[in-house]
């Protein structure tokens, strides 16, 4: 059988950098790690062809080619995972599809024509779709009914599939699951609370499998709390190290960690030893009582700007995610994030409004509440909240632009990126792990990385008003973190993309709350007239 396997485009978001990636000639930041997990899990006597259409479009003769079209998204990839679907059975292609979105709304994907609806997760409902296609079933659902699976079976992901090229950094993953239970996150949903791993040798095996193909860039571990189980991770990580010494340093590391992550220096360690570089927190919010609201208890436990600070004095770059419109949140919200992110000068901050996803705790309780407007959910930047919230939507929503605004302000941005590199470099520990990186693994000077910086150079510190700050920030991190100038300017990159993003925030936001004020001075304009309508036959009846 021929298989197509095809990944649908993401809108644009605040994580696609469509003109950062620009500078290095990539075209989407990671791969699809769950279709090519899928290809691995799926019988090798097929053959697969896979289109990731953020990098390009499906061609007549892959149409032509398939026997079936397999598809995987996120409930971000909504529009174009429906509208691949229709144009599959538009070819009269049998179609299957999986992945969290399919999982956590099927309905969506089933109305649109699919013909297989292989959902939860791959390891156990995949077998028995490959069951019924041996059965000669056209049509089928496959659910885990609660069943986990043991990922130390699954197989290496078939990465030969994926045009390397295309990617800035590769995915792999070594955990799924949380132990913790916030009310907001559909991972517990999706993955459970018990974090299970892949064995140390399983996820070795897949890093040699990448080294024999070539590739020597960035690797994103993608297990949504990658430190959920501790004791695992540290066996991973001891036999990590020996494998990078003798490989000498060929990749580099980023993940996602719970804030806990800085209670832990032996852990923190071993990260930056194994050539970690950064790492993604959830913190969402400063204000405590929001935190308790959404039972997120573990970032109420230590201070979060300490916990920020440690992190990033042993070495690893802190990223982190904001979210605004709690319940209970008091005004001024926005203000209170901004002034965090400045306090604790991390870079990259996600911010986003609150959004119910589907199955989460959050979601069941606003439908008790009758508080739900939407069922669909939409994780993106540009999107109004889908539930009433306990303040003003509008209100929320112009905190939420402007706080927005002032992050990526191209010399705010780049003051805390300066400030968040003099921290890295004042980081005692990991020096000698980044000398070794540097003198032991150098990356090649091509051309397309000078042209980057010079493009980098004439954008903002020739043409933009952040020209004094640039050449100086840039001067004194060459006299006081020269090992981390090439990470540095990366980031500094990042501005190009949120230039653009933040305006496009700004007009989508605002045009939406615009009309959902609309809405509602139609809805109340109805309701007073017919309020009036009935006090006029009242009247009549009396007289």
């Amino acid at each position: 059988m021929n298989v197509l396997l095809l990944y649908p485009q993401f809108p644009k978001s605040f994580w696609s950098f469509e003109k950062t990636l620009a500078l290095v000639g990539r075209k989407a930041m990671l791969p699809p790690l769950g279709l090519v997990t899928v290809a691995a899990i799926l019988p090798q006597t097929w053959e697969y062809k896979l289109v990731d259409r953020n990098i390009r479009t499906v061609t007549e003769a892959e149409w032509d080619w398939a026997d079936m079209v397999i598809l995987s998204a996120m409930i971000v990839q909504k529009e174009d995972l429906l509208s691949q679907i229709r144009e599959a059975k538009r070819r009269n292609k049998s179609v299957a599809v999986g992945g969290p979105y399919p999982t956590a709304l099927p309905e969506d994907a089933a109305e649109a024509g699919a013909d297989f609806l292989i959902l939860d997760e791959g390891e156990i409902t995949l077998p028995l779709f490959v069951a019924a296609i041996e059965q000669g079933q056209r049509r089928g659902t496959f659910r885990a009914n609660g069943e986990k699976p043991d990922v130390t079976g699954t197989p290496i992901p078939r990465f030969d599939l994926l045009e390397f090229d295309a990617y800035a950094e590769m995915s792999v993953q070594f955990s799924r699951g949380c132990p913790f239970q916030c009310e907001f996150c559909d991972i517990i949903v999706l993955y459970g609370r018990k974090p299970r791993t892949k064995s140390p040798a399983q996820l070795i095996a897949e890093l040699d499998r990448l080294y024999e193909l070539g590739w020597r860039r960035s690797i994103f571990m993608v297990d949504d709390n990658f430190i959920g189980n501790k004791r695992n991770v540290k066996l991973f990580l001891k036999e990590l190290l020996p494998w990078m010494v003798a490989h000498e340093y060929p990749f580099s590391f980023a993940t996602e960690a719970s804030v806990d992550l800085a209670q832990d220096q032996e852990l923190m360690e071993q990260m930056v030893a194994c050539n970690f570089g950064a790492v993604f927190l959830g913190i969402e919010t400063p204000d405590e009582a929001s935190l308790t609201l959404t039972q997120k208890h573990q970032n109420t436990r230590d201070s979060l700007s300490d916990a920020v600070l440690a992190i990033t004095r042993t070495g690893l770059r802190v990223m982190a995610g904001f979210i605004i419109g709690f319940d209970g949140e008091a005004k001024g919200a926005g203000d209170r994030i901004v002034q965090f992110v400045e306090q604790t000068s991390i870079p990259t901050a996600l911010f986003s409004m609150l959004q119910a996803l589907p199955d989460t705790a959050l979601w069941h309780r606003l439908i008790k509440e009758d508080r739900l407007r939407s069922r669909s959910a939409n994780i993106n930047q540009t999107t109004l909240m889908n539930f009433v919230p306990t303040r003003p939507l509008e209100d929320i929503a112009g905190e939420y632009v402007d706080a927005f605004w002032r992050l990526y302000e191209p010399s705010a941005f780049l003051d805390r990126t300066y400030r968040h590199y003099r921290l890295l470099g004042e980081a005692t520990y990991p020096k000698k792990i980044r000398t070794r990186e540097i003198s032991g693994n150098s990356k090649r000077v091509t051309w397309v990385a000078i042209r980057a910086l010079l493009t980098i150079a004439w954008r903002q510190g020739v043409v933009r008003s952040t020209r004094w700050k640039f050449w100086w920030n840039l001067s004194q991190m060459l006299k006081y973190n020269p090992g981390g100038v090439s990470s540095y300017l990366s980031v500094c990159a990042q501005i190009e993309h949120f230039l653009e993003y933040r305006t496009i925030v700004k007009e989508q936001i605002e045009a939406q709350v615009a009309a959902f004020l609309a809405e509602e001075a139609r809805l109340q304009a109805e309701t007073l007239a017919g309020a009036k309508m009935e006090a006029t036959i009242a009247a009549t009846a009396e007289v």
